[in-house]
């Protein structure tokens, strides 16, 4: 029984543990360096690039995993180092976001802010071009929330996961509990 154990988390056979130890240690320092990487590439795309994520946008993901798979662990394809390279981003991810959640700075750095890009039925172009978002997305949310006409919404908001919440015209508004400060109307 055991016998298969050490087949299954075997280490190069030219190492000793202390070599392969190392060998781990390394691994996890690259996968670090590629996980901030990829954190802000990503976060610089934009919200509606990760909020709707198209055909290409999927391409994208996938060949970015495989593009940095060699980079994590290099020549190593043992099961060990897979598992080295998985724990370190789980770890990385959790502390991210406990850090996120202790860091008002960091939050909003990293997860932005609502952006409104129609006010008034009147698209916020300057914002829309800024945000990636185009015309055609914006009658997009329009139809999906029963809407017809650029003139029948009140506001249209980016929100910060990249989705586009509409308030109809004829709708109230009604305060929230969470208020954003950089939600301002041009």
């Amino acid at each position: 029984m055991i016998n298969w154990l050490s087949e299954v988390f075997a280490h190069p056979a030219s190492m000793t543990h202390a070599e392969y130890a190392h060998v781990l240690g390394v691994i996890a320092l690259k996968t670090t360096v590629i996980y901030f990487f990829l954190v802000i590439g990503l976060r610089l795309l934009g919200k509606r690039e990760l909020g709707q994520m198209n055909i290409y946008d999927l391409v994208l993901i996938i060949i970015l995993a495989n593009a940095v798979q060699n980079a994590m662990v290099g020549d190593d394809s043992t099961v060990l180092g897979g598992i080295t390279a998985a724990t370190t981003l789980l770890l990385l991810n959790r502390l991210f976001t406990l850090a996120m959640i202790r860091s008002k700075r960091l939050e909003h750095a990293m997860i932005g802010e609502p952006v409104v890009i129609v006010n008034d039925g009147v698209m916020v172009k300057e914002r829309m071009r800024h945000e990636g978002i185009s015309a055609e997305q914006v009658m997009a949310a329009l139809r999906e929330h029963g809407l017809e006409r650029l003139d029948q919404a009140h506001i249209c908001i980016l929100e910060v996961d990249g989705t586009i919440s509409v308030v109809p015209e004829d709708s109230q508004v009604h305060k929230t509990q969470r208020h954003y400060r950089a939600l301002r109307l041009p």
